[in-house]
């Protein structure tokens, strides 16, 4: 029910942000689109982390990794990354997922990598949890990965 309450919320805010900007001309949007070069990423999950719950939780953010595994992406030319979040790692530790969302950035930022964030994710497992994560299946992709929200 909360879901359903917060998506209106989240348009409102949007629209209303919109509406106080002032729309650009062509000539600014394609000078500023020019600036911005070749996107070239991918989705992008530390390897020690088998879910977005697990990547952003504090027993389990592995920033080593991440900063590894962003520097490997940074050396294969890729200057973009889409980052899951779920809203499971918000609701149990609201300053310190700020915290370590907050560290990703910067550590994405140090290897010229702009990051695409993601809130909503339907696929995959419908029952998630804090805590201790499942270990991978060998064979099933996203074995597992959870939804956000769940049915």
């Amino acid at each position: 029910m909360k879901h359903v309450l917060i998506l209106p919320l989240i348009l409102l805010l949007t629209l209303s942000g919109l509406q106080a900007q002032t729309k650009w001309s062509t000539e600014k949007a394609n000078d500023w689109y020019k600036k911005q070069g070749w996107v070239r990423g991918s989705n992008f999950q530390p390897s020690t982390a088998i879910n977005q719950l697990e990547m952003f939780q504090a027993a389990t953010f592995d920033p080593q990794t991440i900063d590894k595994e962003l520097g490997w992406a940074e050396g294969l030319g890729l200057n973009a990354m889409r980052v899951y979040l779920h809203h499971m790692a918000w609701t149990i530790d609201k300053a310190g997922f700020k915290n370590r969302l907050g560290q990703y950035l910067q550590i994405a930022n140090k290897h010229g990598i702009k990051t695409i964030l993601v809130f909503f994710d339907d696929c995959w497992n419908d029952e998630y949890h804090p805590g201790k994560q499942p270990a991978p299946k060998p064979g099933i992709h996203n074995s597992g990965w959870v939804r956000d929200p769940a049915p």
